[in-house]
């Protein structure tokens, strides 16, 4: 093949997949999103094992909720029969299409005071059964309040502890299944004497509530 051949076919092939790939993004945005049912997160269990909720449901303030734009969200405290207690937040969208997106505490958390240190990736076992799956790991602390974060990205039957694949597999899913809804899932436990204590009481925390999100985060 001559090169001005090869040239040719370069550019028919280019061609070819640019056209493709414009009809594709047309039918996407046409079909738009899939429905899926799900529970809002007002239902979610107020017990889990030997955790129970500690006061209400808490509500940000209008200007945290016009910058989270979540499109339900739950923020709730849990104590253990031991005295251990725990915060946990989940932050669902829709969709993605419209640009709202879960905020990473990479970027939330050290906006609003906190520093972070000791990342690693750890895993979780959901409490009923099924497969481990993994979550970030970070000690956070503002001024002498000192925390253990664990969060992940959940949504689609998928979940992730890499945001950017979470944002790879968001845009194959809304190609394949006409879907982009997910959420961040967040626990965050006190550090008192002992940082391995804390994360343990985390993970506990996260392993119990694990079974009861595809409810409100569906698969």
């Amino acid at each position: 093949m001559t090169k001005r051949r090869k040239d040719t076919f370069r550019f028919v092939l280019l061609l070819a997949l640019l056209i493709a790939g414009g009809l594709v993004i047309t039918v996407w945005e046409r079909a738009g999103e899939a429905h899926v049912e799900r529970r809002s997160l007002a239902d979610f269990p107020t017990q889990l094992g030997a955790w129970r909720q500690v006061g209400g449901d808490e509500r940000f303030d209008q200007v945290t909720e016009s910058v989270l734009r979540a499109d339900d969200y739950l923020s709730r405290n849990f104590m253990r029969v031991d005295g251990s207690a725990g915060s946990f937040y989940v932050g669902y969208y829709a969709t993605q299409r419209n640009g709202a997106t879960y905020h990473s505490p990479l970027n939330c958390l050290p906006g609003a005071g906190w520093t972070m240190s000791n990342p690693a990736i750890i895993s979780i076992m959901p409490a009923a059964g099924g497969q481990p799956f993994e979550a970030n790991r970070y000690i956070i602390q503002n001024g002498a309040r000192r925390e253990v974060l664990v969060y992940w990205y959940q949504g689609r039957g998928r979940v992730v502890a890499n945001e950017y694949w979470g944002k790879i597999y968001t845009v194959i899913d809304s190609v394949r299944q006409r879907r982009s809804d997910g959420a961040m899932v967040r626990v965050m436990v006190s550090v008192g004497k002992s940082e391995s204590d804390a994360l343990a009481t985390a993970v506990d925390l996260a392993s119990l509530a694990a079974p009861a999100l595809p409810a409100f985060v569906p698969n």
